[in-house]
């Protein structure tokens, strides 16, 4: 019997000393892999964006596109807690809208949105969690914002910056967020917030004293090119599928694949 992970379950890891293992995902089966791996959470990242269809940054997704990868995602999913991205303006421009598209989000299957940003989103967050609609935070390097930031830099690194880290990561959990994914931000800054909290918080890039980690599992898995200092590569995937793909052409090209076990005769049955 599937054990499903739920949001006050993931509070009760926190306070138990588990580790929350997250990955993002973006279609069926790649999420039915990670089920079955018995992940924790799964995030419908809007990092789709960038490892699905190849732009610099993540905001080009819209709504359209983050339900259906969120739909195909859910399809699959058995035992983690699916979190779907709300993407880029999906929810900046009124509680209304961020009600609609939340809303929609947990129709195609997700148990809970992320919102981007501290005191900017209070009173969105706030209201979605009102109407019974989980959210979960996210503060340091928030990528809807890197034009703001000057590109994918460390952030949090000033006293000042470090006190509005720690207020807003607060702010967030007073108002009823049930996690923060914390993203490439100083260890010890992480440790600090992540002490703070009765809530997980969730560590990209953050050290190891958050209550999780999560990778884009293309870049933990080497199917990106680029390569990142918070990413452990676990397998190389490109380079596994470029040598069957290289394998397959040969094969084909010389007439040694197809050969008779893979071809149906004409009295074989179907």
């Amino acid at each position: 019997m599937v054990i499903k992970i739920t949001i006050p379950g993931l509070v009760k890891m926190k306070k138990s000393g588990k580790k929350i293992v997250c990955l993002t995902a973006y279609d069926y089966l790649t999420a039915q892999i990670f089920d079955r791996a018995e992940i924790d959470l799964i995030l419908v990242g809007d990092s789709a964006a960038n490892v699905i269809y190849g732009h610099s940054t993540t905001l080009p997704i819209g709504m359209s596109e983050m339900l259906s990868h969120t739909q195909a995602v859910c399809n699959a999913v058995k035992r983690a807690l699916v979190v779907a991205d709300m993407p880029f303006m999906s929810y900046q421009p009124s509680v209304d809208v961020a009600i609609k598209n939340a809303g929609d989000f947990l129709k195609a299957g997700a148990q809970a949105v992320k919102l981007e940003g501290g005191t900017a989103v209070l009173e969105i967050a706030e209201k979605l969690i009102k109407f019974g609609i989980p959210v979960m935070g996210h503060l340091g390097l928030t990528p809807q914002s890197v034009h703001a930031f000057g590109g994918y830099k460390l952030q949090a690194k000033t006293n000042s910056a470090q006190k509005q880290l720690i207020q807003d990561a607060k702010q967030l959990e007073n108002i009823g967020c049930f996690s923060i994914v914390l993203e490439k931000i100083p260890s010890s800054i992480a440790k600090t917030v992540t002490d703070s909290l009765k809530i997980p918080t969730i560590g990209i890039g953050a050290g190891p004293a958050c209550d999780g980690q999560i990778l884009v599992w293309q870049d933990m898995l080497g199917l990106s090119e680029i390569k990142l200092k918070f990413v452990k590569q676990y397998a190389d995937l490109r380079k596994i599928i470029t040598g069957g793909v290289k394998q397959y052409k040969k094969e084909v090209e010389q007439g040694t694949f197809p050969q008779k076990k893979h071809s149906f005769e004409i009295d074989e049955c179907p």
